[in-house]
């Protein structure tokens, strides 16, 4: 599945990982769907969306926590190329 292919989808893919869900429903529900998903997911890939949401939203120092949880570096791109990322990460 593409990335476009991804984002456009009317619901979640079944069985996605909280991560990959996360990412979807920042895109088409809200930051705050996305979030409250995460917030037991302790996966380095839950950890890496948790980071993009907290850029997101402007709190840079979380951010930071979080892409150093998820061993990634900090994103200095737009949101949207990194949700790109994320997304074309997740889906393999």
């Amino acid at each position: 599945m593409t990335v476009a292919e991804f984002r456009a989808l009317p619901t979640p893919l079944e069985g996605a990982s909280d991560a990959l869900i996360a990412l979807w429903q920042d895109a088409h529900v809200s930051w705050t769907a996305s979030h409250d998903t995460l917030q037991d997911d302790q996966t380095a890939d839950g950890a890496w969306v948790h980071a993009y949401l907290h850029r997101k939203e402007g709190d840079l120092p979380n951010a930071s926590y979080w892409y150093r949880r998820a061993g990634k570096p900090v994103f200095s791109g737009s949101l949207d190329d990194e949700w790109s990322q994320i997304a074309a990460a997740l889906l393999g």
